[in-house]
């Protein structure tokens, strides 16, 4: 005969507060990545215009002014192409392109988990917007505006904030890929981790000859 060893009175009872303190808990969490995709892309996208304005007001009709000898300049440029002056006369194309990034970052964010990818995708947005901004109020017209860029790395193609932007969130997501970190938080391989403990787990306790029983007062242990 084995004896019966009752563990807990009720596993279905919650103490006062203690299940809407954890919901409350998932629930920022959760907001926490799209505060901060939001907060980077409005950063990004101020510093960008706020930037723009200084040098189209301060570099027009002045030739390069050098700031660190041979290495970097502030020359004003108007750019129809893509970042770092490529594509040029691709604008209307590039704009489509700049929605379509957009559309997909604010899709995106609803399964969004992960801090280090909520800046990535902001300095995405961030800079897809500044230089949308830019093609959609700027001259000649809408869809066709030329982008301000004005600086100038040596040996480099001149660009401007939101262009920097966008190649450190594609830097960033690189990185991010290779640790292994997803769009929701977790590492990929974490999930056969977890199995693989609760295998070990199930596999000790039947070697101890234990076997967890459901009962209504509780779980119950059988011993043989």
């Amino acid at each position: 005969m084995g004896e019966a060893t009752t563990i807990g009175s009720s596993v279905s009872e919650d103490p006062v507060g203690r299940g809407s303190a954890a919901t409350s808990g998932g629930v920022g969490a959760s907001r926490r990545p799209v505060v901060t995709l939001t907060a980077a892309a409005v950063v990004i996208l101020l510093l960008d215009i706020v930037t723009k304005h200084i040098a189209v007001a301060q570099l027009s009709d002045r030739g390069p002014v050098n700031v660190i000898p041979g290495v970097l300049d502030l020359q004003l440029t108007r750019n129809s192409g893509a970042a770092f002056s490529l594509a040029g006369g691709a604008t209307v194309v590039l704009s489509l392109v700049a929605l379509a990034v957009i559309a997909v970052v604010v899709f995106t964010a609803r399964r969004l988990r992960s801090v280090g990818w909520a800046i990535v995708l902001g300095a995405l947005l961030g800079g897809a917007l500044g230089n949308l901004t830019d093609r959609i109020f700027r001259a000649p017209g809408p869809l066709r505006g030329h982008v301000v860029d004005f600086v100038h790395l040596h040996h480099w193609p001149i660009f401007n904030a939101a262009d920097s932007a966008i190649v450190c969130g594609g830097i960033l997501a690189v990185v991010l890929s290779l640790l292994g970190i997803g769009l929701d938080g977790t590492r990929y391989g974490d999930s056969g981790e977890a199995g693989s403990g609760a295998g070990e787990a199930a596999l000790g306790a039947d070697s101890r000859g234990v076997a967890p029983v459901a009962g209504d007062g509780g779980v119950i242990r059988a011993d043989p």
